[in-house]
């Protein structure tokens, strides 16, 4: 967490109050090894700004993370407070944050993975933090974060997707994939989603114009000359999609992408694995999206802070449709 310094504030929070709610991870074992307690509460430098956390949302990397099978977090990084996207109110402003936003001001933010959203308190840069449109609320905001970036990124950023092209998205129901879906419609792609036999109405309902059943119907019977490939499955899905891209189509993936040789001498791209990068300009164009009601972010369940740990179950034994936020009211 960021460590605590002199700061320009409005806040208004006692001096006595120096500790937040959050959830933490000690080590690793999943759900079982995150505790809720209380931390320091970090100050705001320069272009920081404090944030009175109102929701934050599970991701399926969080309990990745939890279970120790994400690299990047390892040991010598635990403890670690957990999550990545975060709603609420602007508490303190470091010195050059003035102008930007004010005490009690509405904020949503995707942060980087050196400090954690699951927190009562947590210190958002400037390059991570946007306003919030009036008619956003803060469950739906702390739910589009890092979901709605990796979609943002992965389609438009990775893939170069753009209008009249086809993308064929893996996941559609999910927390990333119900709102690729909505992006690539409002970019003017045309969009064909694989999904559970559950969540087929569903998934048109977000805009996508053809979607499979993906146990019952073979995707590579419906999909060809694909532009771009999303997907948020992997393993096999990814390798066979390969067959279903024009070519010089790209195939993106937040997954492990397929091998070389599985492209069997077509011509067709494979990016890299990514992580979505915080972008306060990208995510200011979601929230104008949200607030229009182009993109709507949907929920499967809400948890309070203290039940985390359920939280985290629940995102890593089903497939919920949509995000799981926990709640700080």
């Amino acid at each position: 967490m960021t460590s605590p310094a002199d700061t320009s504030s409005d806040s208004n929070m006692s001096d006595a109050d120096t500790t937040a709610v959050s959830v933490v991870l000690q080590g690793f074992g999943g759900a079982d090894a995150l505790s809720v307690e209380r931390t320091p509460i970090p100050q705001p430098r320069d272009d920081e700004v404090l944030v009175r956390v109102r929701a934050a949302s599970v991701n399926p990397v969080d309990y990745k993370i939890a279970q120790g099978e994400f690299p990047p977090v390892g040991e010598d990084d635990l403890p670690k407070i957990m999550g990545r996207d975060l709603a609420g109110t602007v508490e303190a402003v470091g010195t050059r944050a003035h102008y930007m936003v004010r005490h009690g001001d509405r904020v949503m933010a995707h942060i980087g993975f050196d400090r954690g959203a699951q927190s009562e308190y947590v210190v958002a840069k400037a390059t991570e933090f946007v306003g919030l449109p009036e008619g956003v609320s803060f469950v739906d905001a702390a739910g589009a974060g890092l979901a709605a970036m990796t979609a943002w990124q992965g389609l438009f950023d990775h893939g170069g997707l753009d209008a009249g092209q086809t993308v064929l998205i893996h996941g559609g129901a999910g927390g990333v994939g119900h709102l690729a879906v909505q992006l690539a419609k409002w970019k003017g792609a045309t969009v064909i989603a694989t999904a559970s036999s559950g969540d087929l109405d569903f998934v048109r309902s977000l805009g996508a114009d053809t979607v499979v059943d993906y146990k019952a119907d073979r995707f590579e019977d419906v999909a060809n000359d694909v532009d771009v490939v999303f997907d948020l499955i992997g393993g096999e899905t990814g390798e066979r999609s390969l067959a279903v891209l024009r070519e010089g189509g790209i195939l993106v993936s937040t997954l492990q992408p397929p091998a070389d040789d599985a492209k069997q001498g077509r011509n067709v791209r494979i990016a890299p694995r990514y992580m979505a990068e915080p972008n306060a300009a990208q995510l200011g164009q979601i929230a104008d999206l949200m607030a229009a009601g182009t993109v709507k972010v949907t929920v499967a369940e809400t948890f309070p802070i203290v039940r985390a740990a359920d939280a985290y179950r629940d995102q890593e034994s089903g497939h919920p449709r949509g995000k799981i936020v926990l709640t700080l009211d």
